[in-house]
């Protein structure tokens, strides 16, 4: 005949610890383990019994035991996790405030930013301990951005009319995004670029010899993402003019033409506006002061630039130029 078990002292719960317990059961940001041990305080105080508290909520009796015993010592407060052991905390909160006021108000006299270094001789903390505050709250004084914001009176109209263009275009026109690509630079390393081999990037030297320079300039069709370029040895208001004429050409006649230009002195001279006035179909739209970035034509730049240009080796503007219609 077996020996019956010690006897379990029972589980009341007050109608505020209810509420509590069953507010972490609906709260859908409760730790998953809190909200275990608060169904398993209330299965107890239903008058289930620990086997089938256990079977009914698949943990182990052992457990059911454990919350069931803290929950009857010390009510809500047991079911929270003890602190972890450890050696005790010793950057207070006060520490790490005066650490992220001082990153973010003051500099030190030696320096434009702070360094872990600097912060650390500055608190009387550890470098390592710098680093995990900042760390922490997002803080990175070695690094900065640079921006620049449009003080174009007319900013919104004019995002609005470019925009407008790109999403819904007249009818029976065409919309090109025009710009200059100026100062491409013919550029030939001064030793020979050395391959890439395995474990080894391709290498060349930092510095070049330089052949000369060309200009292109670009009309991107917004429509399909075609190109139409000029490359031209200046850079001026008449070679401006001879692409107009170029474009002029290879649009359909039937077409209107709407150019998204910035706002660079050429496009706006008196021999330009006399060529716009004898070419009444072509309609030309500004973007923004400093805010070239809204003509799609940079994007296609910056593919050219990227792919072509930045690694290239040409030893005479000829080259280049027979490189970039390659490309083109």
């Amino acid at each position: 005949m077996s020996r019956p078990g010690p006897k379990i002292p029972p589980l009341s719960v007050t109608d505020a610890q209810r509420a509590v317990l069953e507010g972490w059961l609906r709260r859908r940001t409760t730790a998953q383990a809190l909200a275990q041990r608060s169904r398993i305080v209330l299965e107890c105080a239903e008058g289930h019994s620990i086997m089938e508290v256990s079977r009914r909520l698949r943990v182990t009796p052992d457990t059911v035991r454990t919350w069931r015993r803290r929950f009857i010592e010390r009510g809500l407060d047991g079911l929270c996790d003890d602190p972890r052991p450890g050696v005790p905390r010793k950057i207070t909160d006060a520490d790490v405030e005066r650490v992220i006021v001082k990153t973010l108000e003051e500099t030190p006299r030696n320096a434009t930013h702070w360094s872990t270094r600097s912060m650390a001789a500055a608190t009387g903390m550890s470098q390592s301990t710098i680093s995990r505050i900042w760390r922490a709250f997002a803080l990175a004084p070695h690094r900065s951005q640079r921006f620049k914001l449009s003080t174009d009176p007319l900013f919104i109209d004019k995002v609005r009319d470019v925009v407008g263009l790109y999403l819904d275009p007249p009818e029976k026109a065409l919309v090109l995004c025009v710009d200059e690509k100026s100062q491409i630079q013919a550029l030939d390393r001064s030793q020979p670029v050395l391959p890439m081999v395995p474990g080894v990037p391709e290498r060349r030297s930092h510095d070049y010899v330089r052949a000369g320079t060309t200009t292109l300039f670009a009309a991107l069709e917004v429509a399909t993402g075609k190109v139409i370029g000029s490359l031209h040895r200046r850079h001026r208001a008449a070679e401006f003019k001879k692409f107009l004429t170029k474009l002029d050409k290879e649009v359909p006649a039937d077409l209107q033409v709407h150019l998204i230009l910035d706002n660079y002195a050429t496009h706006k001279t008196p021999d330009i506006k006399k060529w716009l006035l004898a070419h009444p179909r072509f309609h030309l739209h500004f973007t923004p002061t400093s805010a070239s970035w809204l003509n799609l034509v940079e994007r296609w730049f910056a593919e050219l630039t990227q792919k072509k240009l930045k690694r290239g080796v040409h030893r005479s503007v000829q080259a280049l130029e027979r490189d970039i219609r390659a490309w083109l």
